[in-house]
């Protein structure tokens, strides 16, 4: 056992990695932390919630992270690249809340030392247990499917323009997953009634790029939820009735990743 991550491992070929809807840090970091940062404003709020009836229903594996992404960002290179060059970097350790504020009070951002520690102890136990999945999962189906769960306000001026779209679906354009599964599932996006995009603005982080190796059987998608879509943004409150019309349409989009081209098998309904 371990605190890191919550795991359920289940039989399908489908893994839904939640790396940023964690809420725990330890009080040695937070006494650091400005007014600002101990509210975790930028965490995936939620998230879990919209994925668990499917994943319990169908037998799919669930990693979820326990620490904050104000830890260290399991989404981020371990040599802390840019993943979007040209646009603001979000570092592997956070010092600025999505909005600018400073996370950390003056003269307490972690240094090369403690990056390195919580790298070894938050990070690598986490992507070693999406590998081992994945091998699991592979060696058992042929094949394995990574759905990377995440969400973000729907308007942060300082990361990117205007409004997101509800759905943005990420493929690394089209390095990470078998083109034939991601237009399949943009389409049940994009006819959902619900705004939706397909290598936009988050193209997958580095869990999408790392992990994702279609050539060998390893698909890997990201999707980026406006949390517009399913909750309160300004209280961060779940709001019931947004999620009852956007979980329908978040399970067919499981059900076509883990049923997708690569299946051998493609069952008619969900559940």
């Amino acid at each position: 056992m371990t605190d890191i991550y919550a795991l359920s491992e289940g039989q399908s070929p489908l893994i839904i990695s939640i790396p940023h809807s964690g809420t725990k840090v330890r009080e040695d970091i937070t006494k650091n932390f400005t007014a600002p940062a101990r509210t975790l404003p930028d965490t995936d709020w939620h998230v879990d919630r919209l994925y668990a009836p499917y994943a319990q229903a169908n037998d799919v594996t669930i990693i979820q992270a326990h620490y904050s992404r104000y830890v260290i960002d399991l989404n981020r290179p371990p040599d802390n690249a840019a993943l979007y060059p040209g646009q603001t970097k979000v570092p592997l350790c956070p010092d600025q809340t999505f909005d600018g504020a400073d996370i950390y009070e003056s003269g307490h951002t972690p240094d090369d030392a403690a990056i390195a520690r919580r790298l070894q102890t938050y990070w690598q136990p986490y992507h070693d247990e999406l590998a081992r999945q994945i091998e699991r999962l592979k060696a058992k189906h042929g094949f394995a499917v990574l759905y990377d769960a995440h969400s973000i306000r729907s308007s942060v001026p300082r990361l990117f323009d205007g409004t997101l779209p509800d759905l943005n679906i990420g493929t690394a354009d089209g390095k990470s997953c078998d083109e034939k599964l991601a237009q399949k599932i943009y389409r049940i996006a994009d006819q959902s009634g619900f705004s939706a995009i397909l290598n936009g603005r988050f193209i997958g982080g580095h869990i999408t790029r790392s992990h994702g190796d279609p050539e060998n059987h390893v698909h890997a998608i990201q999707m980026e939820i406006a949390q517009s879509a399913y909750m309160d943004e300004d209280s961060f409150a779940y709001d019931d009735a947004k999620a009852a019309k956007l979980i329908p349409v978040l399970e067919q989009i499981l059900h076509a990743a883990a049923y997708g081209p690569a299946a051998r098998v493609m069952p008619d309904t969900v559940g």
